[in-house]
Parts: structure tokens; C-alpha cells; sequence
């Protein structure tokens, strides 16, 4: 029997602040690791509702730098030095597109030691944003590619020891490198900020995601990261205009099997 994963929406929101929906950020479980994807406000409260702290986390991986995706990496690393009874004690490893040491840098430079795990704690890796990427770690293979967002923005494919794969896009408008990276998954969690009638450059509506799925012939659908004004309209009718598959419209601590 292959062996499944555990995904859990985090977030489902954006930046815009709203008592449903948290900004953005997923929780997949492989086995006993725990990958976070993004870590946008109201994270780490999630997480707890979800029964995971700050110190189960093995990885998080980052889409991009913007704040309403990478705003509580500052208070979670904080948060894994203090008090001193409950430092962190285990590895814990960032993932991101090119740009990241120099974004982390910057972090470091404004808050120093504060932010700083004690050695040998904290691991970092870059992965391409210009071309197509993948590293193998201990518990599953992650395989990155570029999307149409900003020059640091990358998507990435899981895949488990059992075979299945999760897809995060992360932020991006139509991007034939996510189709490409997508092909047959498991489970493509996608952004889908706006309504259809409301789309802007740097996103996608819920009929072009559900074009993306359908051209990536993916098992299910998740559409996520939702502005306000999705919650005004029929999300799910507007997908199906270009998507006749598995399809879930994301919530905050919803949580999937990915087993079958």
C-alpha cells in the first residue's frame, strides 16, 4: 500500500484581513515530516489549531517574498528562541527561489540575534528562479519551477515516498511552467485571488486556474488565496467553465488525504 500525505490550508486568504480566512499558507504532512508552504499572518495560530507547534516543523518553503506569504518568518524564528525551556532542538531548513539570502539578510541586519537560532539549527537553500529545479530530501523529492508573479516567485511538486505528489503555485498569473510542473499530480493547490470580472496582472481567476488543471490533468483541485471579493461570488461555477474535475474550494484548517 502506498503511503499517503496530509494537507492542511492553512490560510486561505491574502493580505486583506479577515476573520475567515488567514493569509496565506499550507501544512503538508509526509510521514513525520512537516512542510509548511508560505507563512503569511496568522500562521502560527493556525498551526495550533491544526495541533502542530512552531518546533514540529522540519521545512517551510517559500513561494516568494512578499509579506502576506513570508510575514510570520520573523516572530517564528523569534518564537524558537524563547523562553529558553522551549528552543527549538531539531534541524529546521527554508527553502526559496534565488533572492532569499539576500531577503533573510536584510531580515537579519534589523533584528540580529533575535532571529537567529543557535548553530546549527537552521539550514537554507536556494532553489532556480530562471529554469526548472528539484533537490531529493530524506522523505520526499521537491521539484520547483518558475511562475509568472515576481522574479523570485516559484511553485513547487512534492512527491512522497508512495508516489503522490501535492502542487503549491504559489502566487503567478497563466504560467505554462506550472502546467508543465503540475502534470497529472495527485493535487494542485492553486491561487485564484479574484473573480473572474476582477482579474489583475500577477494573478489568477478561478477559470484560468481551473484552464491550468484541466491542461495539467490533475486528480483534484484546490483553489485558494482569496480576496474578499471571491466570497461575493460563485467561485466554484466560474472554475467550471474550464474545469470538470475533483474540485474544493479551500477554507481555513480544511484538511485533505492525499491517498487514492
Amino acid at each position: 500500500m502506498k503511503s499517503g500525505m496530509t494537507v492542511t490550508i492553512l490560510g486561505s486568504g491574502t493580505c486583506v484581513p479577515s476573520l475567515k480566512r488567514s493569509s496565506c499558507s499550507v501544512l503538508l504532512q509526509i510521514d513525520r515530516a512537516k512542510l509548511l508552504f508560505d507563512s503569511g499572518p496568522g500562521t502560527m495560530r493556525r498551526l495550533l489549531e491544526s495541533g502542530i507547534t512552531i518546533f514540529d516543523l522540519n521545512y517551510i518553503f517559500y513561494s516568494h517574498f512578499h509579506p502576506d506569504h513570508t510575514a510570520e518568518l520573523v516572530p517564528l524564528l523569534f518564537a524558537t528562541k524563547y523562553p529558553e525551556s522551549h528552543r527549538r532542538k531539531t534541524v529546521l531548513t527554508i527553502v526559496a527561489g534565488r533572492g532569499f539570502e539576500d531577503f533573510f539578510s536584510g531580515l537579519k541586519t534589523v533584528y540580529g540575534q533575535w532571529i537567529e537560532p543557535a548553530s546549527g539549527l537552521l539550514e537554507t537553500m536556494e532553489l532556480a528562479n530562471n529554469s526548472v529545479d528539484s533537490h531529493q530530501f530524506q522523505d520526499f523529492m521537491v521539484e520547483s519551477a518558475p511562475v509568472e508573479h515576481n522574479e523570485e516567485s516559484i511553485a513547487y511538486r512534492i512527491t512522497g515516498p508512495g508516489g503522490y505528489s501535492v502542487v503549491y503555485s504559489g502566487d503567478t498569473e497563466y504560467s505554462e511552467n506550472l502546467i508543465t510542473l503540475a502534470k497529472k499530480a495527485d493535487l494542485l493547490i492553486c491561487e485564484s485571488a479574484l473573480p473572474d470580472d476582477k482579474g489583475v496582472k500577477g494573478h489568477l481567476t478561478p477559470s484560468l486556474a481551473g484552464e491550468i488543471a484541466t491542461r495539467a490533468e490533475v486528480a483534484k483541485l484546490v483553489l485558494t488565496h482569496f480576496y474578499p471579493a471571491c466570497d461575493q461570488v460563485d467561485i466554484e461555477q466560474e472554475c467550471r467553465k474550464t474545469y470538470s474535475g475533483t474540485l474544493v474550494l479551500g477554507e481555513d484548517l480544511m484538511r485533505l488525504e492525499v491517498n487514492h
